[in-house]
């Protein structure tokens, strides 16, 4: 749950976005989203230090030197599953189509069987919803199945990796910081020092709450 650890991170501890995003495995952008609350979902934060992967002595070295490189204590505990098929509870089986619909339309390599032991489904069903003649088809709309609660972002991410190693295809390489990593950045710590220093400034009554339309603030209009 590296999100959920980066909202954590970022809400309780002077870390520098460059240290949680190296520690949580995310981009920079992603966690610079978490802490302007501007996520596609709000995140419940989850201590690290209570899942014994970080110490507090570990945290303050961090927060001390902004170059540092947190180490995990311990790694995650696998994922593991018994023999036999998964047990989905009653209220979320109706989500199980549009689960399905949502693996084959963004991740077409990954086979029948795979997404069958993934969600606990049959290989009927998931055909029909490839070929749309499921019964149904007119109100399937495809949902990330981990944001449905069908199964973890671990065992979906090991699966897709899994079927494009089979298949031949590269994992996506993530081009977005190249040449102008260190002035992005830059910028973004730039503009979180300036939105704290003018929060102090409201806050001790230095300058004015600025007012966009609809009595919005703007923290960075001065």
């Amino acid at each position: 749950m590296p999100h959920a650890t980066a909202s954590w991170l970022v809400d309780q501890t002077s870390l520098s976005f460059e240290q949680i995003a190296n520690f949580c495995g995310l981009h920079i952008l992603e966690v610079q989203a978490i802490a302007d609350d501007t996520a596609a979902t709000k995140l419940t934060g989850r201590d690290p230090i209570r899942a014994f992967e970080l110490t507090l002595a570990e945290i303050d070295k961090g927060q001390a030197d902004p170059s540092y490189s947190l180490k995990m204590f311990r790694e995650p505990e696998a994922v593991t599953r018994t023999k036999g098929p998964r047990y989905t509870p009653v209220s979320k089986r109706a989500d199980k189509p549009d689960g399905i619909a949502w693996i084959i339309r963004n991740h077409p390599e990954v086979s029948d069987g795979q997404i069958g032991k993934l969600i606990g489904t049959t290989r009927t069903t998931i055909a029909a919803i490839r070929d749309r003649t499921h019964w149904n088809m007119a109100n399937i709309t495809p949902k990330d199945p981990v944001t449905l609660g069908l199964s973890s972002q671990r065992e979906l991410d090991a699966i897709v990796a899994k079927a494009a190693k089979a298949a031949g295809l590269e994992a996506p390489v993530d081009n977005r910081l190249e040449g102008d990593r260190a002035a992005l950045i830059s910028q973004l710590r730039t503009e979180r020092d300036d939105a704290t220093k003018l929060a102090e400034q409201i806050a001790s009554g230095e300058v004015d709450r600025p007012l966009l339309a609809g009595g919005i603030v703007d923290p960075f209009k001065r």
